[in-house]
């Protein structure tokens, strides 16, 4: 992923997004206070802006530990989202710098939608820390965050780009959870899927793209996404050892190609990209090197993973930088892929990328503009 704006923009908070932020009540919409431990007339309030409730199935007798694994992640991704919108309509509602709108009913409306989406958001996360609390597990607890957006436009061009993240790597809870035969936690993994999918929509139409990016839409897997959260998470700022959620971090893979919002045009090109392989054992025998046996591999749709060898590599110390095709005519890949850094280029499913990984994500969102709507 590469976001070219690396210091937030969140000056009414100081620089971070923290666990409660200090957010200012519009027709007590908003309660600093009701996350992520809401009262009961607080959780009441949330059910109200939110427009529904938690479920109240009860939950299933036991879980595999790779679920429950898969359910930590979606809790620590929810809280970041929580920080996320919480900001979002904070810097929104006191017209910080770039966020100012010269249309009051505009902003009004956006400011509803996103308390909407906010409340909604909270539940995810409350959700998905009553079920671990209810198998007596690690719960992760919010952490501080950065965030790189410094106007409205960014922040939903960011929202956008991790929202489509998600898309996919709710896919592989709910293929995780279905493997490890935990069948009664896919209904409610694929509910909360098709509420970001709604989110998605939203933001693409806001953004003059389609509002439905692709006919399916492209898999993840839970350690790319839980690499990328780490660009948001202020280092040291977690009140928990990133190890309790057992999930390999891989360092980014940046992708220099393309405009701000990381949009590059519908075409076969080659595309570089730069990563800091400080640390990574399995890359020591590559330092220096030509490339040779390096690769990008691709997630794009429901394709199984496919592969292209890297090239025009110049080291840096224990940075890399290169080049690498985008086959996107032979492969349709509109809208969101995602690229890794691998040492092998043969692979029968996205869960077996992990374990050849380098380096990831890349995120790589081709250009697919649309004039029938009014963007901001």
């Amino acid at each position: 992923m590469h976001l070219p704006v690396v210091i937030s923009a969140l000056t009414a908070l100081g620089g971070l997004a923290t666990a409660i932020p200090v957010v200012s009540s519009r027709d007590s919409h908003i309660d600093a206070s009701d996350f992520p431990n809401p009262s009961a007339d607080q959780l009441q309030t949330i059910f109200k802006v939110a427009d529904g409730k938690l479920g109240n199935a009860p939950p299933p007798p036991k879980l595999d530990k790779g679920t429950l694994t898969a359910l930590q992640f979606v809790a620590f991704n929810e809280q970041f989202e929580v920080a996320f919108f919480s900001s979002l309509v904070n810097n929104i509602t006191h017209e910080v710098a770039g966020f100012e709108f010269e249309n009051a009913k505009k902003k009004e409306e956006l400011l509803d939608i996103l308390e909407t989406v906010l409340a909604q958001e909270k539940l995810h996360a409350i959700n998905a820390a009553n079920s671990l609390k209810k198998f007596e597990t690690f719960v992760p607890q919010p952490c501080e965050y950065r965030f790189p957006s410094t106007t409205t436009k960014q922040a939903i061009q960011l929202a956008e780009l991790f929202t489509a993240l998600v898309l996919g790597t709710l896919q592989d809870v709910a293929f995780l959870a279905a493997k490890n035969g935990d069948a009664g936690t896919v209904r409610g993994v694929t509910s909360s899927l098709g509420q970001e999918g709604e989110q998605e929509g939203f933001y693409r139409i806001l953004l003059s793209k389609k509002p439905s990016e692709k006919p399916f839409l492209t898999t993840n897997v839970l350690p790319f996404a839980f690499s990328a959260l780490q660009q948001f998470v202020v280092p040291g700022s977690c009140p928990f050892p990133l190890k309790d959620i057992p999930l390999p971090i891989f360092p980014i893979l940046n992708v220099l190609t393309g405009s701000g919002e990381s949009a590059i045009e519908s075409r076969d090109q080659y595309l570089t990209f730069k990563t800091d392989l400080s640390g990574v054992e399995a890359a020591k025998k590559y330092y220096n090197g030509n490339g040779e046996g390096l690769y990008i591999t691709y997630f794009s749709g429901q394709l199984v993973p496919f592969s292209v060898p890297i090239q025009n590599v110049k080291w840096s110390g224990e940075t890399v930088t290169f080049d690498a095709l985008l086959p996107y005519a032979e492969n349709q890949m509109d809208g969101l892929s995602v690229a890794s850094l691998t040492t092998n280029n043969t692979f029968a499913a996205p869960g077996d990328v992990p374990n050849f990984t380098l380096a990831a994500p890349g995120l790589i969102q081709v250009a697919d503009r649309t004039k029938a709507w009014d963007g901001i």
